[in-house]
């Protein structure tokens, strides 16, 4: 099978390029030039520069295409609304217009657990109604994601939605990565009690989860949640990566309200000086962090087979020593030894 995949040139494109390729794929990849497009295309994989936001670059890629894979995304950045809307919402149209246009068999979109609102008092299924927190990334994410519901409905899209939970794994410097830094610089604070639920996924899971959504005729025109329902609380998160990458755990906690509004008032007061500027505090990062976050799975037990294997706590066992072997330098008397 021919497949395409938008911003196959991140974290989780990566991941799932490999992972096609292993199973007998040809990938083709469209993305931006960067440095790990250089690995890729060492792998063989054909690889297109370009920019979902223009549609004339889509056409080509598409061409012979039988599955197509849509995970370019804004995120983790601060930008304006309007910066966002273009690439999560108008690019994910122009992807999914190419799609049917060339005649592509199967799209597979990424959306984010996010749309659902967080620190709801039931673990969220697909049927519940879209209603992210007011910050670019959370709206523009469900925006996309009702786009092609509808152009699944309108147009016949032969689409399937996936919103998946945190990803982490080796190569994530922007989830465990960032709390790793956090930590060893002693910079790291429990956000309230510390006993929420912080709905994480390991990478393996969620290709996992891509590649059963691509080849079950039975997912088109439907939606899943992928991640894991075996979650480890914020303070037993925090303290595993603490342990794996020999950092203090956090001792400070901080109310989840008092941090909340310090946040508001951060993003006002960047919004009101420096709009490119990011926050210190961000309501986005307090509620990941902070509220009660879970997202049931059983649609994708049920019908796609989906199942997690590797627990939390693995996973971050794995990550951290990706991070240790990029960032943490050993010892110079164990380098001496070991020479």
């Amino acid at each position: 099978m021919n497949v395409l995949v938008t911003g196959g040139g991140g974290f989780l494109g990566q991941h799932l390029v490999v992972a096609l390729q292993e199973r007998g794929d040809a990938v083709r990849v469209l993305d931006r030039p960067s440095p790990s497009m250089e690995r890729l295309e060492q792998r063989g994989v054909e690889f297109y520069a370009g920019d979902i936001c223009e549609p004339a670059s889509l056409t080509e890629p598409m061409q012979g295409v039988h599955a197509l894979v849509h995970l370019a995304a804004m995120s983790a950045v601060w930008a304006p609304m309007e910066e966002y809307h273009a690439i999560n919402v108008t690019g994910t149209e122009n992807v999914c217009r190419a799609a049917l246009t060339a005649g592509v068999e199967r799209v597979i979109h990424i959306s984010s657990w996010t749309v659902y609102g967080m620190g709801l008092k039931h673990p969220a299924r697909e049927d519940f109604p879209l209603a992210p927190l007011n910050e670019p990334y959370s709206v523009t994410k469900a925006l996309g994601d009702r786009l092609v519901q509808r152009m699944i409905l309108e147009e016949g899209l032969p689409a399937t939605i996936i919103r998946p939970d945190t990803i982490f794994g080796p190569g994530d410097s922007v989830h465990v990565g960032r709390m790793s830094d956090r930590l060893r610089a002693g910079r790291s604070i429990i956000v309230g009690s510390g006993r929420n639920a912080m709905p994480f996924v390991y990478v393996a899971d969620i290709v996992q989860g891509l590649l059963v959504a691509l080849d079950r005729p039975e997912a088109v025109g439907q939606a899943y949640n992928i991640g894991n329902d075996q979650l480890l609380t914020q303070e037993q998160l925090l303290r595993a990566i603490a342990e794996e990458i020999g950092a203090p755990p956090p001792r400070l906690r901080v109310p989840y309200s008092a941090l909340y509004a310090a946040a508001y008032l951060a993003e006002r007061a960047v919004l009101l000086t420096d709009a490119r500027r990011k926050p210190l505090l961000t309501r986005l990062g307090v509620t990941i962090f902070g509220a009660d976050n879970r997202h049931a799975i059983d649609k994708a037990r049920r019908e796609l087979g989906y199942s997690p294997a590797v627990p939390v706590r693995e996973g971050i066992r794995r990550a951290a020593a990706w991070y240790r072997g990029e960032f943490i330098s050993p010892e110079p008397a164990l380098v001496a030894a070991s020479g």
